[in-house]
């Protein structure tokens, strides 16, 4: 199932364009050509694209795999959320946001971000905005399985909802 939401009012007075918001979140590996494909728009010059991968080291620890859980609800709204956010800072056509659940190797995406402007100035400013976005507020959460057995799960830094104390 995806979230999508396709931006149409044509009296906003925005500086925004009309695009299409399609996020989702997915058992299975991602394919950057199907989400590319999906953001790209006759009217646009430019895709931001930003690809998350699972490393193979954390802090001196050999990295096997990352697994991912999400409340799908929450996080497909917290997502379509950052789509209005980019949209009320950027003048972008489509957005697509992808998160993968589940088990990601080493070498494998966990979250694709594709979205098309005109220029590629506010693409690649709307997709860095983005990613930092998602990482703050989207409740998915990560763990690493390290070659010792041992495993972790992680906070992001940028992460909203958990005390800094």
């Amino acid at each position: 199932m995806s979230g999508s939401l396709d931006k149409t009012n044509e009296s906003d007075n925005s500086k925004h364009q009309v695009g299409e918001d399609f996020v989702d979140v997915v058992e299975g590996k991602l394919s950057i050509e199907n989400i590319t494909s999906r953001a790209t728009s006759p009217s646009a010059g430019a895709i931001g694209l930003f690809v998350g991968t699972t490393r193979n080291h954390f802090e001196g620890k050999e990295v096997l795999r990352l697994e991912y859980e999400a409340y799908m609800p929450m996080a497909k709204k917290k997502m379509l959320e950052t789509c209005q956010l980019v949209r009320s800072q950027w003048n972008v056509e489509n957005i697509v946001m992808v998160h993968r659940i589940g088990e990601v190797p080493v070498m494998e995406a966990s979250i694709i971000i594709a979205i098309s402007a005109s220029h590629r100035k506010e693409a690649l400013e709307a997709v860095h905005f983005a990613i930092d976005s998602v990482k703050a507020t989207v409740p998915i959460w990560k763990k690493e399985v390290y070659n010792d057995a041992t495993s972790s799960w992680k906070e992001n830094r940028e992460c909203t909802w958990i005390s800094k104390d």
